[in-house]
């Protein structure tokens, strides 16, 4: 049986998708029951969840004496850890994928991170670790640099699957949209079809938060003191704003008759940073029809603890979200450059991610030999 509050959820228009992976999950059956009993329908990797699947070894020690026994480097070795584990879920997934027609069913591996301002070598990598996964229901992970938007693009013309990452400002989702439908139109002039193309844009919350908070108290005024927690919603639901209109013109409406589907919204970082808000306040306060919430297990068990679903909780909250976002302007706190911090921050987490996979791979290799 599936949990009642987890259903209601999906039942309103949410897909779930579970933010973690890990060989011990596969081979467990933990991902296989979060399928079963919490209407888990997608999973998100990045490679800080790698780094802390393989640097706490639980699963991988076989496999990375197998890759040392056979002489393969450490970003060899990587490759093929990461990529065995997205295809097996993939394949966990196969049932769900072929229900919801490829709308779900989904797993996703992110481009390198030093690769994040390299156009060029993101489209090429995106390209190779779709073959080697070789599932359609993979999806390529690219974050929404500036860099990235022509390399979405270029993936999305290829057939292949994406989901973009780190974004964080309006303007730049605009960017996205406007990347995927010019990758559709690529796509049709190659004689793709276009309803094998699936894409989520994935639109950071609680590190939205975070960052605006911290200058709010800095401010610490009461007026200050009274917006902290409400940016990361206000900036979200306007991002579903944005995807109404942008799917709603007659260049994306011509491609949606040719068979193509809208990129809907993700939203990530949806796990509750500040112990101020309610454990489940970015699944509750983000809840619309077409969009996806990856969550970390946490804020998954805690949703199904005590989640509540009182209806859409974004279409009617333009306004609302407009003055908490020019209320928080009229304070000094500039967007632009939070948003742009976020976006720096998140490549540098995930850079030192790498570097720490890199060094514990690297590390099981040389103990294997």
């Amino acid at each position: 049986m599936t949990n009642p509050h987890t259903s209601a959820l999906s039942e309103a228009g949410v897909s779930i998708w579970l933010d973690d992976l890990s060989r011990r999950r596969l081979e467990s059956g933990e991902l296989a029951e979060l399928v079963e009993t919490l209407n888990v329908v997608g999973v998100t990797t990045n490679p800080t969840i790698f780094a802390n699947a393989i640097g706490g070894g639980d699963g991988y020690g076989e496999r990375l004496a197998d890759a040392a026994s056979r002489g393969l480097d450490v970003d060899a070795a990587i490759v093929e850890l990461t990529t065995a584990d997205v295809a097996d879920a993939c394949d966990l997934l196969a049932g769900v994928y072929a229900a919801t027609e490829g709308r779900d069913g989904r797993v996703s591996i992110e481009v390198e991170p030093g690769l994040a301002r390299d156009t060029a070598g993101t489209a090429e990598q995106a390209r190779q670790l779709w073959a080697r996964v070789d599932r359609p229901n993979a999806m390529i992970k690219i974050p929404a640099t500036v860099e990235g938007l022509d390399a979405i693009t270029e993936t999305i013309a290829a057939g292949i699957s994406v989901n973009v990452t780190l974004i964080f400002s309006l303007e730049r989702y605009r960017q996205v949209i406007n990347a995927y439908l010019a990758g559709l139109e690529r796509a049709r002039a190659a004689g793709i079809d276009l309803s094998t193309i699936h894409s989520v844009a994935s639109f950071f919350v609680s590190r939205v938060d975070s960052e605006v908070d911290r200058r709010l108290r800095e401010i610490g005024t009461p007026e200050a003191l009274a917006l902290t927690g409400q940016a990361g919603i206000a900036n979200a639901r306007l991002a579903y704003e944005v995807f109404e209109q942008s799917f709603d013109t007659e260049r994306a409406r011509f491609l949606i008759g040719l068979g193509a589907n809208p990129q809907r919204p993700l939203w990530a970082s949806t796990g509750v940073k500040d112990p101020a808000l309610v454990d489940t306040a970015y699944v509750t306060g983000l809840i619309a029809p077409n969009t996806v919430n990856t969550m970390p297990e946490a804020t998954l068990q805690a949703f199904a603890d005590h989640g509540h679903v009182p209806g859409d909780t974004v279409t009617g909250a333009y306004l609302e979200s407009n003055q908490v976002l020019n209320a928080i302007d009229a304070l000094g706190v500039d967007y632009a450059e939070v948003t742009e911090l976020l976006e720096q921050e998140g490549l540098q987490k995930f850079d030192a991610s790498w570097s720490e996979l890199l060094g514990t791979v690297e590390h099981a290799l040389r103990e294997a030999r």
